[in-house]
């Protein structure tokens, strides 16, 4: 086994938590290597694949604290912690102000949450079409910001144990090119993404069938960071949450349909109904609570949402990249018919259960009482619609998978916790690797970006100050 270093800082992973904070870090003087199992310069990572919207909780990234601090309580139900909830809440627009520094550009929309949103944008179509975006443009030029400040990176090289000395982590191990080396530190950095794409660890937190969810990202998240951290006394949080979207069954055979468009919108103001043609989850409690909803479903691939012509060109024309008319030039599967008879038989579920379901729902949306309904559906973020002007719509539905939402326990310093809250001493831990944040009870999405931007910084800035003091 060779080895190399010391440096005063090792990162694990390239994504965005991970340049951002090799950035930093070598912007304040520090040596510092990453190491990132992909190869190429395009490698690929979900932050590269993303839509480059920054924002905290849909809002303005630039709001004041305060607002930013309530808006996430208001998002988790209080359930985020503390310490990362003031971090995010006092940096994040610092965050984006560094970004310009380093030669991010930005643009924005007539949306307020949509203030910075990584330039170039990506065309408003369906699709995967992220080469020479924002992001990947960003990616790219933090690479370049760090090897002209002596920073090193490290491609084709896989982490795969800490290195612990007197409970203190001193470093690295990893193979590269079949070789096994260690690289020594006086700070490591785990920002390797979440565990989306491992299918055993899916399979005991998040789903019964992880076939049967797509992978929206980058399919990298193979919870190496959160396993070698574990395997180094740190606490976890819950691990049973997920950020992702609604997407046309199609995505699962065909890429002309993921990542977008999404259909949250349409879900969330109609009923999703499962192969017996009954509604089985709340609609009102959003997109990405239905997909982590559907993902515990005994088969993930049961679910259709019931819409009419109404909501097909409201809501089913709001997202940024809207389902109406993208999903439908990209040739996803869009079911009509004149009559929910007809519409059942095209859709494959039973007509009298789909009428009942429609009936019911409708009587609810007339009546105001959706308490009544089974199960009762939270009317207060998403407003329900009636379902009742044909042509009647049907689109067979999967859970679209982007990143793991629980991860390593750290605090807003991004220093890795054990189980008893004290400080492992010379380990961090940023993005989503992470937990503690986003997810809870709620499945809270809070902007992975943000999040992960914010939390690099913390840790280069923290690991500067403690060496330099």
């Amino acid at each position: 086994m060779s080895s190399t270093g010391p440096y005063d800082i090792v990162i694990v992973g390239g994504g965005m938590a991970g340049l951002i904070a090799a950035a930093r870090a070598t912007e304040l003087g520090l040596s510092a290597a990453v190491l990132e199992k992909g190869e190429g310069e395009r490698y690929p990572c979900n932050a590269r694949m993303s839509g480059g919207v920054f924002h905290i909780a849909f809002n303005d990234i630039k709001s004041p604290p305060a607002t930013l601090r309530a808006a996430i309580d208001r998002a988790t139900g209080g359930s985020a912690d503390p310490g990362q909830t003031q971090a995010v809440a006092d940096k994040a627009g610092a965050l984006v102000d560094w970004l310009g520094k380093q030669g991010a550009r930005f643009i924005r929309t007539k949306v307020a949450w949509q203030n910075y949103i990584l330039a170039p944008p990506r065309p408003l179509r369906a699709g995967i079409d992220w080469i020479g975006r924002g992001p990947d443009v960003l990616l790219r030029q933090l690479v370049a910001n760090i090897e002209k400040r002596g920073g090193k990176i490290h491609l084709g090289t896989r982490a795969t144990s800490l290195v612990m000395k007197a409970g203190r982590c001193t470093g690295v191990t990893a193979e590269t090119s079949g070789q096994s080396l260690t690289i020594s530190a006086r700070a490591v950095v785990l920002a390797d993404g979440g565990f989306q794409s491992n299918s055993d660890m899916l399979r005991e937190h998040i789903t019964p069938a992880p076939a049967k969810l797509k992978q929206r990202g980058g399919v990298t998240g193979a919870g190496d960071g959160l396993r070698m951290a574990r395997d180094a006394g740190a606490a976890a949080t819950a691990l049973d949450r997920f950020y992702g979207h609604l997407l046309c069954r199609d995505a699962m055979h065909s890429d002309a349909v993921w990542p977008y468009p999404e259909l949250d919108g349409i879900a969330t103001a109609s009923i999703v109904v499962n192969t017996q043609g009954a509604r089985f989850l709340d609609e009102g409690r959003g997109g990405v609570w239905i997909a982590n909803t559907i993902a515990k479903q005994a088969d993930p691939l049961c679910a259709t949402v019931i819409f009419d012509s109404k909501i097909w060109e409201g809501p089913g024309r709001s997202a940024r990249i809207p389902a109406n008319p993208c999903l439908e030039s990209a040739g996803g599967t869009i079911h009509r018919a004149p009559t929910l008879t007809a519409l059942a038989e095209k859709a494959g579920v039973p007509a009298a259960a789909l009428e009942a379901a429609v009936a019911a729902h409708n009587a609810c949306v007339h009546s105001k009482t959706f308490t009544a309904s089974s199960p009762a559906r939270t009317p207060e973020k998403f407003t329900p619609w009636a379902i009742e002007a044909a042509p009647f719509f049907a689109i067979p539905i999967c859970a679209g998978i982007t990143y793991t939402m629980g991860g390593i326990r750290i605090d807003g310093d991004a220093r890795v916790l054990r189980d008893d809250g004290s400080i492992i001493g010379g380990l961090y831990a940023a993005g989503t690797t992470t937990g503690g944040l986003e997810g809870g009870e709620s499945a809270a999405y809070l902007g992975g970006l943000t999040k992960a931007g914010v939390q690099g910084l913390c840790a280069a800035e923290h690991i500067a100050r403690t060496l330099t003091s």
